[in-house]
């Protein structure tokens, strides 16, 4: 059976879906995309574009026993991960938030920290990062700040189209959170 892809109506009817989140208390790590994009919205899993990186990232870092595919996403949660968006309005990329909308999104993401207490947000994009927690100069890596008793890593954006990382250098960013939690 061939893969089925979105029309460009059904894309532009997304924009008005959400991913819900796929959280639980004391996890030992969230993801925190930047914001679900139109084909995810469209699917209603976290990273379904094929060409996002993200499941193929996690699974070569060792986060997870195998390479799970989209619709998977709630498998996440059997081994004490989670996942969430900064913004939860679907884009056709990120470019096409604010930077309002990505501090209010800030905001959204510390109330449901302090709610579940989960051990690590890694925040999945760095230019977002700087902008929603008023952090220019940040890095790559584990934060100075914390939530509560939460650390913040950031990486970088497992999206196809971020062309300053190659697959490798994610898996190698990745897997130095992987090798941190452990």
């Amino acid at each position: 059976m061939p893969i089925r892809h979105p029309t460009p109506a059904e894309l532009a009817a997304a924009a008005d879906r959400r991913i819900p989140d796929i959280l639980a208390p004391d996890l030992k790590l969230w993801f925190c995309g930047i914001n679900p994009g139109l084909y995810s919205a469209w699917a209603g899993h976290h990273f379904a574009r094929p060409g996002n990186r993200f499941w193929r990232v996690i699974h070569a870092a060792g986060f997870t026993p195998e390479l799970l595919h989209p619709s998977d996403d709630g498998r996440l949660l059997t081994w004490g991960y989670g996942l969430t968006n900064l913004v939860e309005r679907p884009t056709a990329g990120a470019a096409g938030l604010s930077a309002d909308e990505l501090r209010a999104g800030w905001a959204v993401l510390e109330a449901k920290i302090h709610a579940y207490q989960p051990g690590v947000v890694a925040v999945l994009g760095i230019s977002a990062y700087r902008l929603a927690f008023d952090r220019p100069r940040a890095g790559l890596g584990l934060q100075p700040e914390r939530v509560g008793q939460t650390a913040l890593w950031v990486l970088p954006n497992p999206s196809g189209l971020n062309a300053h990382y190659g697959l490798p250098e994610l898996i190698a960013l990745y897997r130095q959170l992987y090798r941190a939690l452990a």
